[in-house]
């Protein structure tokens, strides 16, 4: 099992919109999530609004705002849709305007946006629905663009953790899979992202990017973003004990930091038509 969060586009669950309880697990400690997690690259946002129709912006389980918050500094207005109550209620806390619902049950009531954003999140929504209702909510010639990041630990990190985590939980269909895993897997199922813009018809030719940069890690800032991700967030605090602690002195051995090379992909495709 890797030490990717499990809220990444897995190429190997093909139906990751059904695990309901993983998907709605984040919110547990939701100010633990906005801390721990990384932004994203300012050149993708940058990117976005300038590629989009104008400045409102539909962020598609937006969470605790992490990316809307981005978008909002990029002088956009934001909306975002989140099925976690818990998570919607931190990300208003924060000045972002949130509805609960999921995306393929949310109502737009006649509105339209320039640009609909998803990060970390479009695996959440069904395959069948996202990209078509995506499309009834942009304006001509608005954006949308599904991205997140890809990150593995180097091995000294990975090995001990993917051993800790089949002891405490053996029967887990996370299981199964190499400690690390390679980056062409994860461009594969943004491709497929891009498949499912394109077979909308209702999409100029999809592109798929890329960001890579780099995050030093010191052990406690480690062991505190571990928690957030898929699959931790649904152990027993004494199996997250055990797992914690096995990274934590892995991390030791490596004098107490590492640091992270991360990769950020996006699939994205501009609405086609004037009305």
């Amino acid at each position: 099992m890797p030490t990717l969060p499990r809220e990444q586009p897995d190429p190997s669950r093909s139906e990751p919109h059904k695990a309901r309880r993983m998907a709605e697990s984040f919110g547990a400690d939701a100010q633990r999530y906005d801390q721990a997690r990384p932004s994203y690259p300012d050149e993708l946002v940058a990117r976005i609004v300038a590629g989009s129709a104008g400045v409102d912006v539909l962020d598609v389980g937006c969470g605790t705002g992490i990316a809307a918050r981005q978008f909002q500094a990029a002088g956009c207005a934001v909306l975002g849709v989140e099925p976690d109550a818990r998570m919607a209620d931190f990300a208003r806390a924060r000045g972002l305007q949130v509805e609960v619902a999921d995306f393929e049950a949310w109502q737009p009531v006649g509105r339209t946006f320039d640009a609909v954003v998803a990060a970390q999140s479009w695996h959440w929504v069904d395959p069948a629905v996202g990209a078509v209702k995506a499309a009834h909510v942009l304006r001509p010639g608005g954006r949308l663009a599904i991205f997140g990041h890809v990150y593995e630990p180097p091995a000294e990190v990975a090995e001990p953790f993917a051993a800790a985590y089949r002891r405490v939980a053996p029967d887990s269909p996370l299981n199964g899979q190499p400690a690390r895993r390679p980056l062409d897997l994860y461009r594969a199922a943004y491709a497929k992202v891009a498949d499912k813009i394109r077979e909308t018809g209702q999409f100029e030719e999809p592109e798929q990017w890329r960001f890579d940069w780099e995050q030093s890690y010191t052990r406690d800032q480690w062991l505190g973003l571990l928690p957030t991700t898929g699959g931790l967030t649904q152990l027993r605090p004494d199996q997250l004990a055990e797992v914690l602690d096995a990274v934590g002195g892995a991390i030791d051995s490596l004098g107490g930091r590492f640091t992270m090379t991360y990769t950020t992909l996006a699939a994205t495709a501009v609405r086609a038509g004037t009305s």
